[in-house]
Formats: structure tokens, sequence, C-alpha cells
């Protein structure tokens, strides 16, 4: 049975409330959605009812999404590796296996290489690092301009309520985060588009759209960062992932000792896929569990 618990957490002197549920019983997995305009822990529910029967699987919303608070602070990458790291100290006893999508793989991977005894092993699912404006080639400054207009409060909700109409976020899925369209109900769409209506929705979401989350500055700092990581790393591709994602998954997996596959899917396959993830991830969580445990 799913428990939702709430996790306090201090940034500057003020406490925020971290929403996040745990389901079946066993040893940790730590399931982190990927960072949209959506993102809810909610994505990882497929994944997380798959493994409950041998782990117990911990869904986690990130501070400014989800059913998180969602302050109007300067959203960055040292918050949320700080919400992180606080997270994981606080609420495990034992090194915990993390299943990270999207751009929340570039976290997982610093939390792993500052505090190598809180993880057992990761695996990332399409993962990602450069925000969708960098990666369409929009300058930095004109990027972050973008960013500070969201933040105003009535041109800024006004431009985030246009990109975030059903049309658009049925536009944007069919691009680039559901491979099968029939999936893309008008009732998927609605409760979607109701993730993004809650108060302070579009403060997070801005900095991830405008490159302000990205945990790594370029490709090779990525690269080397998996590379470099104190435990085992299972990356999984997703098949249908736009060209670019797609050659930075690719350039992931052709690494020496980084264990890879790939799945049908694009970036939402976490969720669209959930019972193909899952099965190409108990092994690999079977087997690193164990020998951690072991070890």
């Amino acid at each position: 049975m799913k428990t939702k618990h709430q996790f306090s957490f201090e940034w500057n002197q003020k406490r925020y409330a971290i929403a996040y549920d745990t389901i079946g019983q066993g040893k940790p997995v730590l399931l982190l959605p990927a960072f949209s305009t959506v993102s809810s822990r909610s994505e990882m529910k497929g994944i997380a009812e798959g493994i409950a029967n041998r782990y117990q699987a911990v869904t986690l919303d990130w501070l400014g999404f989800g059913e998180s608070d969602r302050p109007a602070v300067n959203y960055q990458p040292a918050l949320l590796q700080q919400m992180l790291e606080a997270f994981v100290q606080q609420t495990f006893s034992e090194p915990v296996a993390v299943i990270a999508a999207g751009h929340t793989a570039g976290y997982v991977l610093q939390l792993a290489q500052q505090q190598p005894q809180t993880c057992s092993c990761i695996v990332l699912v399409a993962p990602t690092w450069r925000g969708p404006l960098p990666t369409m080639g929009v300058p930095k400054p004109v990027a972050a301009a973008v960013r500070q207009l969201v933040r105003f409060p009535v041109v800024g909700q006004a431009l985030y309520q246009a990109n975030t109409t059903k049309g658009f976020l049925r536009l944007m899925y069919g691009r680039h985060v559901y491979a099968d369209e029939s999936r893309l109900t008008p009732e998927f769409i609605e409760q979607k588009q109701q993730i993004t209506r809650q108060s302070g929705a579009r403060f997070a979401p801005a900095a991830f759209v405008t490159g302000g989350l990205d945990p790594v500055s370029d490709r090779q700092e990525f690269i080397t960062l998996l590379r470099s990581s104190p435990v085992p790393v299972l990356v999984i591709l997703a098949e249908q992932a736009p060209p670019y994602s797609k050659q930075e998954m690719a350039a992931m997996a052709a690494l020496p000792d980084i264990q890879s596959l790939t799945l049908p899917g694009t970036l939402g396959m976490y969720e669209e896929y959930a019972a193909e993830v899952t099965e190409a991830t108990l092994p690999f969580l079977d087997a690193k569990t164990i020998t951690t445990v072991v070890s």
C-alpha cells in the first residue's frame, strides 16, 4: 500500500515541505522524475509498483515541482543538489539504489561522487543534461532573460499559461515525451495540465526550460562525472529520443564499464514504458544491491 509522507527541507533559513511516497518493503530504491513543466512523482508510479514486491520504492517530488512546495526562490543546481543530499541523508539508514530520469541524472551522479556511501547503484533512464532552450541553440543571455520574464507576476504568469495549454502540452508530448500518441487522451492531458495550475507552478519549470537547472556545462563534464562514478551505473537509452538527446545518450553508453541497453520510447519512457523499464532494471538492482550487502 502506498503511503504519503513529507520531508522538511531547510534553505536560507526557511523550511519547505517535500512530498514523497513509499510503497513495498525491502531495501530502498529512490525514484526521481525528470524535470519538466509537468514533473511529478506520479510519473514513476509504474516503476514503483513494478518493483514494490521486492523493494521499498520511494518516489519524490523535487522542490518547486509536483506536490512539493513551490516557493518563488532562485532555482539553481546548488539548491536542488542540497535538497537531494539532505533527503537521502535523513531518510535512509543504508545505501540506496537510485532510478533517475532525464535531467536528474547529473544530480544523482554528483550525489554518488560526493557521498559514495549513500548510494548502492544508479539507473539512468533517458538521461539528459541540457535544458530545452539551450538545446535549441538559444544564447544563455536570452534564456536567462526569458527565465526572469516568467518570474514577473502578470506577464510571467500569462506567458507560462500560454505554454501550458492543453494543445501545447499535447504537442510537446507528441514530439518529445511519448512515442505512442494514442496514449495522449484528453483525460491524460487534463491531468498533466492540473499540475501546471498550482500556485507558484511556473518558477522551477522556467528555470529548467531555460537551462537554469543544468547540472553540468557541457558533454565532457557529464561524461567525466559518469566515468568517475564510484558505484555501478546502468544507462537506459530511448529508442525514439530526439536526435540530439539520442546522440548524448549514445556517448554515455559508449563508456567502458557502463552497462547500457536500449528500450522503446522517448524522453518520457520511464512513464510510458514503465513495465519494460522495470523488467530491464530489476536484474541490475538485484545483482548490485546483493553485491553491496555482501561486500
